[in-house]
Parts: C-alpha cells; structure tokens; sequence
C-alpha cells in the first residue's frame, strides 16, 4: 500500500476547503471535550457542593471568622 502523504508535493498548498473541515473537525473534538468536562466533572462536583452544604472554603472562611471572632472578646 502506497504512502498518500509521499504523493503530497512540497509547494503545493492544500486547498481552502480541506483546511477548513480540518479545523473545524478540531474545534468540534475541542468542544466536546469541553462539554464532557463541564457535565462530568465540574456538574456533579457543584451538586455535591450544594447538598453538603457548600464549598469547603466557605466552611474555613466561616471557622476562621467564627474564631477571630471569640479571639477579640
């Protein structure tokens, strides 16, 4: 079997057409990626967050308020 990219000539410009459908093949792989992450990810961990109760650096912020708080009486 013949190697396609060994008959590409090295001056010869792809057409406009190719370089786009690759590009926008790319920015859809992008995409998708982006969108598995935010819904499998980043969606159930904000979930979880709000059921425990919130983040755990709103539970510090309120400990060390809660303790700044007694230090000073």
């Amino acid at each position: 079997m013949d190697n396609p990219f060994k008959k590409i000539l090295h001056n010869e410009e792809l057409p406009e057409v190719l370089k786009k459908k690759v590009l926008n093949d790319v920015a859809m792989i992008k995409l998708s990626i982006d969108m598995a992450d935010l819904f499998v990810v980043k969606y159930p961990n904000a979930i979880g967050d709000l059921l425990s109760g919130g983040g755990a650096d709103e539970n510090a912020d309120r400990k060390n308020d809660e303790k700044d708080s007694k230090d000073k009486k």
